[in-house]
């Protein structure tokens, strides 16, 4: 059975590009997109996901907000961050982040092997 999975980014052509990715992915279906950190929250809640991908910037709610209220209605549910920031979030700054993993959008290939290390197929 295909892992569930969630993105949430305001940019209409990266979750465009992640949909590609998951369609070309037999062991993960993109069940849910949100274009902001509020609906990101609905939509773990309803569906349930087994992992959940965040941008960090984003209107309404960001993606630290939004993976704070997130780990607490689920928290064993693997969050990543995928942000163009991602140098900043790996600072020692942000260590506190709610997140499991950061990765870099210039790195957007390597979000896959990221996802399998996180939750198993």
């Amino acid at each position: 059975m295909a892992k569930k999975i969630i993105v949430a980014d305001d940019n209409a052509i990266i979750r465009k590009m992640l949909r590609r990715m998951f369609e070309a992915q037999q062991d993960y279906d993109l069940c849910a997109e949100a274009e902001n950190g509020q609906e990101a929250i609905a939509l773990a809640i309803e569906h349930r996901p087994d992992l959940i991908i965040l941008d960090l910037e984003m209107p309404v709610m960001n993606g630290i907000d939004a993976a704070r209220e997130i780990k607490k209605a689920l928290p064993a549910v693997p969050i990543i961050l995928f942000t163009q920031y991602a140098d900043i979030a790996r600072g020692s700054a942000f260590t506190n982040f709610p997140v499991d993993r950061v990765v870099s959008k210039n790195e957007g290939m390597s979000l896959i092997g990221h996802i399998r290390s996180l939750v198993s197929a």
